[in-house]
C-alpha cells in the first residue's frame, strides 16, 4: 500500500535509489531498478501518486489528468506493450478504442484517422485521391525516421567515453530530420494546405504547431497512432495500481505527501535528499522525474548549479506550451448519451495553424487555435460497472500561461472573484465548442470543473504549468546535455525532456535512466520478459 509521509516514517535499510516524483517516467526508472533487485524510495510531494497519470474525483465522477489514448499497446510484440508488460508484471489491461481513433475536423469538414497503416492511407486517399503518392511518400517518410529513433536515444545511456566516441554517428541520421520542422518536410512533397492541416492535426499531443516543431516529433506521435488507440481498463490509476507491487517486491516504496526541499550533494556528488520538514534520505543515486527546469532552479543548490555551468543549458530550451482542461461530468450512461470511443481534434475553417496559434496568443478572444475532445467514460469498459448511469468527457485547449499570471502564488480554489469569471467564460466557450458538435448534450452537463496552467503547476510543479516539459523545436533535439546523467556524479535526470513527448517518451526515459545507472541496456529485459 502507497504510504503518506510523516517525519517518523521508519526505514530499516539505505534505499540504493531515490526517484523523486511519481510520474510514468519516475515509476518506471523506479519499476526497472526494482526488477534488477534494487530498493528505491519514491518520492511524490502531493497526495496522490502518478503524476499526469493519476485520476481525481469529485460528485461521483471520476477524470483522468493526462491519460486520453496510448498507441501501439494493442499489439503484444510492440515495445510500448512488452514495456508496459514488464513494469507491471502484466497486470496493466487495455480496451481498444476501434476503428477510428482520432477525427479531424475543420470548420465543417471531417477527416477520420482510422488504424491500419493501408486503411489509414486509404482513407487519407480517399478525401485527397489526387494526393494518393504524397501520402504514401508521407507515411514511408514517418517509418523512416521513427526506424532511426532507437539508436539515437540508445546514446544517452551510453558511458561518457562512448557516448563521445559513438554518439556523433549515432544521432547524424534522426538529426537529419529531427532540425527540420514539420512543415518544413511536409512543404518538401505536398503544397496542398488542407493536407497538411490534416497530417498536423494532432500536433496537440505535442504542443508546438508545424512551423515550431520538429518533424521527428511529429513522426514518433503519428507512427504511435497507426495501429489505434487505447485506454487503460479500470482508468489510468491502474498504472500506478499495478507497477507498485513490483517495486513494493524489492522493498521500495512510494510516499506521497513527500516533498523534496533539496537535493544533498558534497564534493558534486549527490548522496542523499532533504525533505520540507528538515529529514535527510541518504542514497547512492538521486534521480528527478520533475523536470529539468524544476530540478536545476529548485532542488540543486544554487553555488553548485553555478559551478556547473547548469543555468546554461537552461538558457537554451524553453517550457512546454500550457493549457485548460473543462472536465465534465454527465448523467446517463455512455451509451444512452452516444459518446463516441474516438478522439475530436476542432480547428477553424480559415489559416493554418501557426497563424491560428500566433492569432489567439495576440488577442485570447479569437477562436482557440486547438479544441480537443476525449470521451474516457466510453473508452473505459469496466466504467458503467464502477459509476453506473454517470459520463465524463475532457475538453483541452491552449492557454497561455500569461493570461493567468497575476493570479500565481494564490491557493489553489481561493484565487479570488476574476480568476473564477475567468475560468467561466473559457467554460462556456468550450462548451459551445462540444454542444456544436454534439448538440444533443446540451442541458445534460451535471458538473463541471475548468484547470488552468496554475492548476498544473500546483499539482505537477512545472514552472509555468507546462505540459510537455520542454518544447520540442529542431534546436531542442541538437542539445546533448538532454540526458540522464548530469554534471554532478550520482544525479541523474529522466522524464520526457529526457526523450520526448508524452506517455511513451516518458516511459522510455524511465527505461534509459535505470540502463544508464544499471551501466547496461535494460531494453533486452523487456524482450525476454514472457509474462
Amino acid at each position: 500500500m502507497i504510504q503518506s509521509y510523516k517525519k517518523n516514517f521508519k526505514t530499516e535499510e539505505k534505499y540504493e535509489t531515490i526517484v523523486i516524483g511519481s510520474g510514468i517516467s519516475g515509476l518506471t526508472t523506479a519499476a526497472f531498478l526494482s526488477k534488477e533487485g534494487k530498493s528505491v524510495l519514491v518520492l511524490e510531494r502531493h497526495y496522490t501518486a502518478g503524476g499526469f497519470t493519476h485520476v481525481f474525483k469529485r460528485n461521483g465522477y471520476e477524470w483522468d489528468v493526462g491519460i486520453h489514448y496510448i498507441g501501439e499497446v494493442q499489439r503484444p510484440k510492440s515495445t510500448i506493450r512488452r514495456m508496459f508488460d514488464y513494469i507491471s508484471d502484466g497486470k496493466l489491461q487495455w480496451a481498444d478504442m476501434g476503428r477510428v481513433y482520432d477525427r479531424i475536423i475543420i470548420g465543417k469538414k471531417e477527416y477520420e484517422l482510422v488504424k491500419g497503416v493501408e486503411n489509414f492511407k486509404e482513407q487519407l486517399i480517399h478525401y485527397f485521391p489526387e494526393e494518393k503518392k504524397v501520402i504514401s511518400q508521407y507515411v514511408d517518410l514517418v517509418f523512416n525516421v521513427v526506424k532511426l529513433m532507437g539508436s539515437f536515444y540508445s546514446v544517452k545511456a551510453l558511458p561518457p567515453f562512448l557516448s563521445w566516441l559513438l554518439g556523433g554517428k549515432m544521432r547524424k541520421k534522426y538529426l537529419e530530420y529531427a532540425s527540420k520542422t514539420t512543415d518544413e518536410v511536409l512543404r518538401s512533397i505536398t503544397q496542398n494546405e488542407t493536407l497538411i492541416k490534416v497530417l498536423t492535426g494532432q500536433y496537440g499531443d505535442y504542443g508546438l504547431p508545424p512551423k515550431q516543431s520538429s518533424f521527428a516529433m511529429h513522426a514518433s506521435v503519428v507512427k504511435h497512432y497507426f495501429n489505434g488507440g487505447s485506454f487503460p481498463v479500470g482508468g489510468s490509476s491502474e498504472i500506478v495500481k499495478t507497477i507498485y507491487p513490483v517495486i513494493e517486491k524489492a522493498s521500495g516504496t512510494i510516499l506521497i505527501n513527500a516533498e523534496v526541499d533539496e537535493i544533498l550533494i558534497q564534493k558534486n556528488k549527490a548522496i542523499g535528499v532533504q525533505m520540507k520538514d528538515g529529514r535527510k534520505f541518504y542514497t547512492k543515486h538521486v534521480v528527478s522525474s520533475s523536470g529539468i527546469f524544476n530540478t536545476y532552479e529548485k532542488l540543486i543548490p544554487p553555488d553548485v548549479l553555478k559551478k556547473n555551468k547548469m543555468q546554461k543549458q537552461l538558457e537554451k530550451v524553453n517550457p512546454s506550451v500550457a493549457h485548460a482542461c473543462l472536465y465534465i461530468g454527465l448523467k446517463g450512461s455512455p451509451q444512452s448519451l452516444k459518446l463516441p470511443k474516438n478522439n475530436l481534434w476542432i480547428y477553424p475553417e480559415k489559416g493554418d495553424h501557426d497563424t491560428i496559434v500566433a492569432n489567439y496568443l495576440k488577442d485570447p478572444q479569437a477562436p482557440f487555435p486547438v479544441v480537443y475532445v476525449s470521451f474516457p467514460a466510453a473508452k473505459d469498459p469496466s466504467w458503467s460497472d464502477r459509476y453506473p448511469d454517470r459520463s465524463t468527457i475532457d475538453i483541452i485547449t491552449l492557454l497561455p500561461f500569461d493570461l493567468v499570471k497575476k493570479w500565481e502564488g494564490t491557493k489553489w480554489m481561493k484565487r479570488g472573484k476574476d480568476y473564477e469569471q475567468l475560468k467561466a467564460e473559457i467554460s462556456n466557450r468550450l462548451l459551445e465548442i462540444l454542444y456544436k458538435q454534439l448538440p444533443h448534450l446540451r442541458g445534460k452537463v451535471d458538473h463541471s470543473e475548468l484547470s488552468t496552467p496554475l492548476t498544473t503547476q500546483n499539482f505537477v510543479n512545472y514552472k509555468k504549468g507546462e505540459i510537455y516539459g520542454i518544447d520540442h523545436t529542431p534546436d531542442r533535439f541538437k542539445q546533448k546535455f538532454l540526458e540522464p546523467r548530469t554534471p554532478i556524479k550520482n544525479l541523474y535526470l529522466t522524464g520526457q525532456d529526457i526523450v520526448s513527448a508524452g506517455v511513451g517518451g516518458a516511459m522510455f526515459s524511465g527505461v534509459v535512466t535505470a540502463s544508464a545507472i544499471q551501466g547496461k541496456n535494460l531494453l533486452k529485459k523487456v524482450y525476454k520478459n514472457k509474462k
